[in-house]
């Protein structure tokens, strides 16, 4: 397999159009604010749970290779040190 380089910027623009346009009206929903998303950007799939570890390990036995962005449904950022994260509306 044939290894394309990509830079971060263009890895998070891809997992956050595939979350917007195909994943997020699936998954934002209350029992999952707060929880990660995982996304491989090259194939789409994706896996959610409450830190993004296990749905990580779960795609790359999937996809070795695979190239994968982690979003916090319902909140601006992943993570904060010591600063605050913000809910999105809806």
């Amino acid at each position: 397999m044939q290894t394309i380089l990509l830079s971060r910027e263009e890895v998070a623009r891809r997992a956050k159009h595939l979350y917007e346009s195909t994943i997020r009206q699936k998954i934002e929903l209350e029992e999952n604010i707060g929880k990660m998303v995982i996304i491989d950007i090259e194939t789409g799939d994706y896996e959610v749970d409450e830190t993004g570890l296990k749905a990580a390990h779960s795609l790359r036995a999937k996809h070795p290779y695979a190239r994968l962005f982690g979003i916090r449904i319902g909140y601006n950022v992943a993570a904060s040190l010591g600063g605050v994260m913000e809910r999105v509306s809806k």
